[in-house]
């Protein structure tokens, strides 16, 4: 079973939806011992516009929808975040680009090591989301990139570089294709879409549909 999951590290759902679907697939490979799951991150960018100059997520979320309307948007995330074991520190965010982030996570897609893309999306949403890092910072990136399994060299050239910056295209355009606007979005061998971060026994059964398919 294969799904690919349209996603950007600065998406708080999206770490959520994260959590809740790696607890999913971690109870249908109990039962399914004999159906592996292989999961692909696929890019979205919610804000491309983004500068590449880090710049504090209050204000700018105030500017755009009035004031008291960052606590308003966090607080629950905050309570749901910290069932799942994440600490959100919206506090400490920032408005970043996240371009380069999404070509060294599709780089970390086809390395030999099969966890290296897993492991890269979750110490960049915890770079992001609990210690206020800029994920738009290629020092950081080359930074979180080995804590996660990848050489350093080969995180420095590809970020020196265009290269995976037609991988973010495309992964953009097949979400335009599949009418996915908003993240997270779930794909099960290509056909079951599942949209949001939904609830843990949600996502079990769409893989379990999709295995009885």
């Amino acid at each position: 079973m294969h799904i690919d999951i349209w996603s950007d590290v600065i998406c708080p759902w999206c770490y959520l939806g994260s959590r809740r679907l790696a607890a999913a697939i971690d109870v249908f490979e109990q039962r399914h011992p004999d159906e592996p799951v292989t999961l692909r991150w696929r890019a979205f960018e919610l804000d491309p516009g983004a500068p590449r100059e880090p710049r504090p997520m209050r204000p700018v979320i105030e500017r755009k929808y009035g004031p008291g309307a960052f606590d308003a948007m966090t607080g629950r995330l905050t309570t749901l975040g910290a069932a799942e074991g994440i600490d959100y520190r919206f506090e400490d965010t920032l408005r970043v680009n996240t371009f380069d982030a999404h070509r060294l996570l599709g780089a970390a897609g086809s390395s030999p090591d099969p966890g290296a893309q897993d492991r890269l999306a979750e110490r960049l949403f915890r770079a992001y989301f609990t210690e206020g890092r800029d994920v738009a910072d290629h020092a950081t990136l080359v930074e979180l990139a080995e804590e996660a399994g990848i050489e350093r060299d080969e995180a420095q050239e590809l970020l020196a570089s265009d290269a995976r910056s037609e991988q973010v295209r495309a992964d953009e355009a097949a979400a335009r294709d599949r009418d996915i606007t908003g993240v997270p979005a779930v794909v099960v061998d290509g056909r079951l879409l599942v949209p949001g971060a939904q609830e843990a026994d949600v996502f079990l059964r769409v893989l379990e549909r999709a295995a009885a398919a």
